[in-house]
Parts: structure tokens; sequence; C-alpha cells
């Protein structure tokens, strides 16, 4: 079953013109001011410009430059292309006396330089992926028509030679922000209809898989390595071109192998932006939302596609016979989703190739697509060359429905809010109980304030009578205060009175205990006495010994009970 991504299309008048020799054009679209040219130059070509904001597929073409076997084999010939890069038009020679021109969004010549290629082909895609939104940039051509140079050249010897691939990671480092924004990288090929990871080669079959969230495929067992600065990012690409399949053939001395695939994710915080810029979002309505602030999640893709190539032309065989094999089929696979989307067709075959799944999101999708196709000016390639051409006019006729990938981080954001009701909770709890408390204290001062009053009244009826008998009040005022005086002074001279009395009391205690006390210690000091006489005596005459002690001790007891008394 075709993938619905697939299935949205736009049908555009063919953008195949005569030539003057073969007839009148036709085309439709707005005039550009490269259309108005004047009838001494050529024949009159409406070029259709399309709107900035559109999802159209945009297609560029890029001529490489006649190498020394072009010199040597076609020195007799001339070239099967002429350009017309002002008009953004080339024509195709069948012979020296039919052609056939072609519309493109872009037409580089020879000496076009590696930073206007980029700045043309991939620099708007990558600012939208800075917005939001997926991109898309894939190289599609004949071997050994440049697509690897265009794509991934890393420029080592000299910095104006490097690819896309470079310059787009220099302008999304510089855009980024270290502390909010995250840059990762995943670099794959396809290399025999099986998936390997360039950056780890033990990963050999990577499965496709579907976001059961986004819809968009993704590879979730690919190694992700994130990125903060470009000369790391050099060395990461460097690793996966050291592992990626590459041969000797008769057309390229290193053809590839395989379909290298760069994945950039960006994460970028949506705080502070513009919502004018962005598409129409519910959730990034600030009225609705007030406490809502998203991220967006973009994912950028580098394709360099292997080349095309007739197998009678490049001369292989073995594995490498099959290698070209698999590279067909899934080129073959991609145009036919092509032509199926450029037709409005109902079934979008995307689930021939792994490659056509890879990108169900580019064509036909919600990504922005650039496509850039290279090709050969030599007459010896005529038919490829064609193809090519043929294949970037039908991916001209695909729209996308570019869609914002705006993401939010449910559930720090249902903690953030619960945090925010529950400090609002009692904050609101805090302000009952003041208002409580300022409601009883208001009370309070309510009362007071009527007894105030009252009290305030009745004090001005006492003023009233008072001012009305001033004399007498006055008289029974003084005669009352005397009488209040007269009984506090008797009844201080009472209190005097009984403070003398227990004054004597206890000096006279004081001194007849002095007395008693010296008494007592006369006694003492006698039994002593008498106690060491009987102990003289006691050896002598006990009888006697035992009257003493009994005569002595009736007075002891008798002082005793005086004592305690």
């Amino acid at each position: 079953m075709a993938s619905p991504s697939l299935a949205r299309s736009h049908q555009r008048s063919d953008r195949r013109i005569p030539s003057s020799t073969g007839g009148g054009g036709f085309s439709s679209g707005k005039k550009s001011a490269a259309a108005r040219i004047s009838a001494a130059a050529g024949p009159r070509v409406l070029i259709e410009d399309d709107d900035a904001d559109s999802g159209r597929v945009r297609v560029a073409v890029r001529v490489r430059p006649r190498n020394d076997e072009d010199l040597y084999y076609d020195s007799e010939l001339i070239d099967c292309l002429e350009l017309q890069p002002e008009l953004r038009r080339l024509k195709l020679r069948k012979n020296n006396w039919s052609s056939e021109s072609y519309i493109f969004d872009d037409v580089f010549t020879e000496s076009a330089s590696q930073k206007r290629v980029y700045e043309a082909v991939a620099k708007p895609v990558v600012e939208t992926v800075l917005s939001g939104y997926n991109g898309t940039v894939m190289a599609y051509g004949q071997t050994g028509t440049g697509k690897t140079y265009t794509i991934g050249s890393l420029g080592n010897d000299n910095s104006s030679e490097r690819g896309i691939m470079v310059r787009a990671l220099e302008d999304v480092l510089a855009e980024i922000s270290p502390g909010l924004d995250n840059l990762s990288i995943s670099y794959l090929q396809l290399y025999l209809e099986a998936i390997q990871d360039l950056l780890a080669p033990d990963k050999n079959n990577i499965a496709l898989t579907k976001d059961s969230k986004s819809g968009e495929v993704c590879l979730p067992g690919a190694t992700v390595v994130e990125i903060s600065d470009i000369d790391q990012f050099l060395q990461v690409l460097q690793t996966g071109e050291r592992n990626r399949h590459a041969s000797n053939t008769k057309m390229n001395a290193r053809s590839s192998r395989s379909h290298a695939i760069l994945v950039v994710h960006i994460q970028r915080s949506s705080k502070g932006k513009d919502e004018n810029e962005f598409l129409s979002v519910n959730i990034n309505n600030s009225e609705e939302f007030p406490h809502m602030s998203g991220f967006f999640k973009s994912k950028l893709l580098i394709i360099d596609l292997a080349g095309s190539e007739r197998i009678d032309e490049s001369g292989v065989d073995g594995h490498v016979l099959e290698e070209a094999i698999f590279i067909n089929l899934s080129l073959n696979s991609l145009g036919k989703c092509i032509n199926a989307l450029a037709e409005n067709s109902t079934h979008i075959p995307t689930r021939d190739s792994k490659l056509t799944r890879l990108l169900s999101d580019s064509f036909g999708g919600t990504a922005r697509t650039s496509l850039i196709i290279t090709v050969s000016p030599s007459a010896r390639h005529y038919s490829q060359t064609s193809s090519t051409i043929m294949f970037g006019q039908r991916a001209m006729k695909v729209v996308n429905a570019v869609k914002l990938k705006e993401d939010y981080d449910s559930e720090s954001k249902y903690r953030k809010l619960e945090c925010q009701i529950d400090s609002l909770t009692s904050e609101v709890e805090k302000q009952q109980k003041d208002k409580l408390h300022l409601e009883r204290r208001l009370y309070e001062r309510e009362i007071t304030l009527a007894e105030a009053e009252n009290k305030l009244v009745e004090a001005e009826k006492k003023l009233a009578v008072a001012e009305e008998k001033p004399a007498a009040t006055s008289e029974v005022t003084v005669a009352f205060n005397e009488m209040e005086v007269i009984d506090l002074m008797r009844k201080l001279e009472e209190k005097r009175s009984r403070h003398a009395n227990m004054e004597e009391q206890l000096i006279e205690f004081l001194q007849n205990g002095t007395w008693k006390f010296a008494e007592a210690t006369n006694m003492i000091n006698l039994v002593i006495k008498l106690e060491n006489h009987q102990a003289a005596a006691a050896v002598a005459n006990p009888r006697t010994h035992a009257m003493v002690i009994w005569f002595t001790l009736i007075p002891i007891t008798l002082l005793s009970l005086y004592f305690l008394w």
C-alpha cells in the first residue's frame, strides 16, 4: 500500500519547450523579468516563478566540465547541451538540426562555483529547516557527472571546494544556540538494498520503522552523534567516507556503489520566535495556551545518490555488476514514484525499495525538497543525459504539503503546570486566611468603635448634666474624695499597728529562744560531767551508780518536756 504522504502532487503544464526549429512552445505561470527578452535574442520563453513558500520540488541542473575522455572521443562532435543560465534554460541537441529546450529553477554551467550552487539550491532548504520544517537536498545523475563532488566534497585542500554537506552544517552551527538548541547527525549508506551505518560498520542492516506519532520513517538503530563545531563534523564525515563502498569503473575511477544519506537532526526552542513566520498551529496560540512553549524537531536529509549507469558502458562484472543492478533497481523505483506523483496516480509504489521509503517525506510528503541533477556535456552520453533531464522535469511537478514540525514536551509541561497550580492554590488559601483574619479584626474594631461611641454619648450626657449643676456636683465630688482619703488613712494606721505588734513578738521570741538555748547547753554540760563521774563510781559501787542514773534522768526528762511545751 502506498504511503499517504506520497499521494500529493501538483499537475503542472509540461516544461518541455520545443525549439524554434520544432514549432511553437507553451508554458503557463507568471512571467519573469528574464522572460522579457528581445526578439533578437531568440524565441520568447515564459519561466514560471513559483512562490517561495510553495511546496513544489525545486530542481536545478549542473553540467560538469569536459574531461580528457570527452576531449579525446568527442573531438569531432559538438556538445549535446547548450546552456542559457540567464533564462534558466538548457537545450538538448538530438543532432545538428534538431534540439529541445527545458526550463529549470536554476541552470549552472561548468564554471559555477560550489558556493553559488549551495546558495541557490541548498541554502533555502537549510533556512527552512532552521525554522522548524523538514528538508531534503539530493543529487541525481549519471555516474561520473559530479554528484559526490557537489554534495560531499570536504575541501580539505581548498575550502572553496566544500560541498553542500559541509556548507549546510556551517550555516546550521552559526544559527543555533549551544545552550538551548541541539544538533546531531547520522551518516548511512544504502548498499545492496541494506541500510548500513557508516559510523558503525558493524551495523550493516538497520531496520526502517514508522514513527507512530509523526508518521515519519525513522532509523532507530542508527548511530547518532551530537555536533558542536565544524571540525568535529569534518572528522565524523571523513570516518563515514572511509567506510563507504566505491569501485573503479570505465565511467568513473572512484564510482560510489551506494547511496549516501546524511541525516541532520535539529531541535530548537520556539520561544521568542515570531508566530507570523510559521504555519497556523493552534497550540502555538498564546491566547489559548499562555503557559505552553514548544520546540522544533526538524530533520535535514542530504543525499548523494549512486550514479545510474549502463552495464555495457561501465564494463563492470562480478560483484561490481551486482552492485550496479541494485543501484539501478532502486533508482528505477524512485523514478516510478516520481512518475506516479507527477501524474496524480492513486497508487504510489513507495514500498518497492528502501530508498523510496526513506524519501517518502521528501517527495509528496511534508518536507521542502531541492533536487540537483548533474549531467555530462558529451554527446556520447546523450541517452543518459536525456533520461536525467526528464527525471528532473517530472520531479518539478511534485508538490509537497510542507508542514511545521513543532512538538511539545508534554510531561515536563504537565509537571510545570502542576507546580503552578499548587503554587496558585496555596496562594489562594493564604489569601483566604488573611481575609478571614482581616474580617475578624474588622468586626472587633467595629464593636470597639460602637462601645467607644456609646461611652462618648454617655460622657456627653454627663457633661451636659454637669454643666447644668456645676456647684452641687463639685461639692459632692469633694466630699466623696475626702471620705475616701480618711478611710484609706485609717486602714493604713491599722496595718502599721499590726506590723509593730508582730515586730515586738518576734523580738521577744528571739530573746526567749536565746535564753532557753543557753539553759539547754548548761544542762547538757552537766549531764556530761555526771556521766564522767558515774563512770568512775560504777567501778566502786554498782548500786550507787544505778541510783545516780535515775536521779539524773528525772530532771533531764522534765527539762525536755518543758522545751517541747
